[in-house]
C-alpha cells in the first residue's frame, strides 16, 4: 500500500504542478479523492499495475475538470486567451478554464479515436513516458509517439476552432 500511495502522490503532484498558483485543491486531497473513486470501481477487472495507474490518471483528470467546472469557469474559457496544447501546461491564471476546454476537446477526440485520447490522458495528465504509456496500452513506443503527435495537432486545431 505505501508504494501505491507514493505513486499516486507522484501522479497527483504532476497534475497539481500544472495548475494555477493558489489552487485550493491540495495534492493529498486529489490523491484521496482518486483513491475513493478507485475503491468504488467494483466492475473493473484490474489487469496489472499499469492498468491501475492508467485508471488512476483518468480519475485525477476527471476530479480536476469537475473541480474547475464547479468553480464557475465559463465554458470554452470565456474571455481567456487562446492557448495551444503545449501552452496549456504552463501555470497561469486561466489554467482551470484551459483544463475545461482541453477536456471538452479530449472528449471529442475520444469519440473519434479512443487510443489517441488515452495517450493524451496518460502523457499529459499523468506525466507517463512514451515507454510507460506504451506498456499501459499494450502498443509499441513508436505507435505512441505517432499517435501523441497526431493527437496534439488535432487538439490544437480543435481548441483553436472552438475559441474563434
Amino acid at each position: 500500500m505505501p508504494l501505491v500511495y507514493d505513486e499516486l502522490r507522484r501522479m497527483a503532484h504532476q497534475h497539481m504542478r500544472k495548475e494555477r498558483p493558489g489552487h485550493t485543491l491540495q495534492t493529498s486531497a486529489l490523491v484521496h479523492e482518486a483513491f475513493v473513486r478507485l475503491v468504488d470501481q467494483s466492475e473493473v477487472q484490474w489487469q496489472n499495475r499499469a492498468h491501475f495507474f492508467g485508471i488512476a490518471a483518468q480519475m485525477m483528470r476527471r476530479i480536476l475538470v469537475d473541480y474547475a467546472r464547479s468553480r464557475g469557469y465559463a465554458k470554452r474559457g470565456g474571455d481567456a486567451r487562446q492557448v495551444s496544447l503545449d501552452e496549456v501546461a504552463i501555470v497561469s491564471e486561466e489554467r482551470a478554464a484551459d483544463v475545461v476546454a482541453l477536456d471538452d476537446a479530449l472528449t471529442s477526440l475520444a469519440t473519434i479515436d479512443s487510443r489517441k485520447s488515452q495517450i493524451v490522458e496518460l502523457r499529459f495528465f499523468s506525466g507517463l513516458s512514451i515507454e510507460e504509456t506504451a506498456e499501459v496500452l499494450a502498443v509499441s513506443p513508436g505507435t505512441v509517439m505517432r499517435d501523441w503527435a497526431l493527437a496534439k495537432a488535432w487538439l490544437r486545431r480543435e481548441m483553436t476552432a472552438d475559441s474563434n
